[in-house]
């Protein structure tokens, strides 16, 4: 910057200023520099007496990359205030700008401008209307285009499945995907992405596996998508084979990877694992510490995920409202009341955080799970926002646990008239009858169940077996037959072993 500045003064000095192909140079030089700021760059922009298109391009294409998409636009409607027209790649940037803030409107305005001037045909163009309409949900005019299209690239093709993966529909998307003349490793990552976004994590991780297979090196999004279908699958192998090839490339551990990492490590079971990433990463930000609180407590490590929550304050880290919804559940599973109630008090008196819903149902669990059921009554009718399922279903559940057979009704009662009476609710409501012996109460909740057609969700259990996950739902009646034998030879295997036991000890 310094020899660039030399130069600007001579040109301001010379005259040469006024030349719009040496101060296009110049600009473009500010921006690209190692020591670049764009309000210097806009400054040199402003002081030039005569612009051209290329340098309205140039601001505008900064703006826009620099993730500074506000700015991108005002200057592309200053730029048409002076009287310039775009060009291709004016329209590029601006589109992406539209995509990055969802204006679909100014995004329809450049698209009918972009027809009158006759650039619509053109790839960056055409690749920006594309992604414009898939970022906005307007799937129709996307699609419209791109079977309009006579020149699809890689970029074209992955912009569509974007959309139909962003809108949930992964069936239409992986038929695109398949039907793809080249694929890169943004369109497998997109694709990977849209099966963890609807859940089907283990279509995800056999997709990664596919894009192995055919050579593609993983990026940084591929990565972090795997691993979380790694985390919700307990693919502790999978996972791990994961960790080594990021160490093996020396990718930097950012706060996205890093938390990745420690939540997948965490949902697996490897709480210790978990710890150690997070403590080489060399930035740790709010995500990484809710990651790894929410680990610790449902490792039942409730004293040092309440300890990380200090270890905030003392690195500078702000909580969010998750992190404090995990510090909660930490303190609710072990029954850490005093330390519950002082964690809840300090969202609002010390970092301002408004308590939500969510909040309120951790706090009702935490005093219901330790038997203060009338505490936790008292909290429920006192909430500034209408009590939802979770913090109603915390409720019932002390009940079951506590035999507090009145409450129980009346919560029921209230997730009735929510309508939130599901399957979980009727049969809570059952144990809390069967616990206390009442057999006929327990009957007429069954009926009930039978007349509204409400039936429990079936159990599911995932297991990895040789880096492949397998999945077994209760009640399943595909389940082969050398499982079925080895679950029977199991099962009697048990029996025998709880009987000689029972004969023990009455001996």
């Amino acid at each position: 910057m310094y020899h660039i500045n030399q130069i600007h003064a001579h040109l301001i000095n010379s005259g040469s200023i006024s030349d719009p192909f040496a101060a296009g140079k110049l600009l473009v030089s500010c921006i690209v520099s190692n020591q670049a700021d764009l309000q210097h760059a806009y400054t040199v922009f402003q002081s030039i007496p005569h612009h051209s298109t290329y340098m309205w391009n140039s601001m505008i294409k900064a703006f826009s990359e620099q993730g500074n998409s506000d700015r991108a636009l005002t200057l592309f409607k200053h730029m048409f205030g002076c009287g310039f027209l775009p060009t291709n790649y004016t329209f590029s940037f601006v589109l992406r700008a539209c995509a990055d803030l969802c204006e679909l409107k100014l995004g329809l305005q450049c698209h009918n401008q972009a027809i009158k001037l006759g650039w619509e045909s053109y790839d960056f163009v055409q690749n920006g209307l594309i992604h414009l309409y898939a970022v906005c949900s307007r799937l129709d005019s996307c699609r419209k285009l791109f079977d309009s299209s006579t020149n699809r690239d890689v970029i074209t093709w992955t912009a569509l499945i974007n959309g139909y993966v962003k809108s949930g529909k992964v069936e239409v998307a992986r038929e695109l995907f398949d039907e793809m003349p080249k694929k890169n490793n943004v369109s497998w990552s997109a694709m990977i992405n849209g099966y963890v976004q609807v859940g089907l994590f283990k279509e995800a991780l056999d997709l990664f596996n596919d894009m192995l297979h055919h050579g593609f090196k993983p990026n940084h999004s591929s990565i972090v998508v795997a691993l979380s279908a790694c985390g919700f699958l307990g693919a502790l192998d999978q996972g791990r084979w994961i960790h080594a090839y990021v160490d093996k490339k020396n990718m930097y551990l950012d706060g996205i990877l890093g938390t990745a990492l420690i939540d997948m490590y965490a949902k697996c079971g490897c709480i210790e694992l978990a710890y150690h990433v997070f403590e080489k990463m060399p930035n740790r930000d709010v995500f990484a510490f809710t990651s790894l609180i929410s680990g610790l407590a449902n490792h039942g490590e409730s004293a040092r995920a309440i300890a990380l929550l200090s270890r905030m304050e003392t690195e500078g880290v702000k909580p969010n409202e998750i992190t404090f919804i995990c510090a909660l559940n930490a303190c609710s599973r072990m029954g850490l009341i005093k330390e519950g109630l002082k964690v809840f008090e300090s969202m609002t008196c010390v970092y301002g955080i408004k308590p939500s819903v969510q909040h309120y149902g951790c706090l009702v669990d935490l005093l219901g799970g330790a038997g203060l059921l009338e505490h936790a009554k008292k909290v429920v009718n006192k909430m500034p926002m209408e009590p939802d399922s979770y913090v109603l279903g915390a409720l019932l559940n002390a009940c079951r646990v506590h035999g507090n057979v009145e409450l129980g009704s009346e919560t029921v009662a209230g997730l009735a008239e929510r309508g939130l009476d599901l399957s979980g609710v009727h049969v809570l409501l059952s144990n809390i009858y069967a616990s206390v012996k009442q057999w006929g109460y327990v009957e007429n909740v069954r009926k009930k169940m039978e007349d509204k057609e409400v039936k429990k969700d079936p159990g599911c259990s995932l297991i990895e077996v040789d880096g492949v996950v397998c999945e077994y739902v209760a009640g399943n009646k595909l389940i082969t037959e050398e499982i079925e034998l080895l679950l029977s030879g199991i099962n009697k295997h048990l029996r025998s072993y709880c009987i000689d036991s029972y004969i023990a000890c009455g001996s």
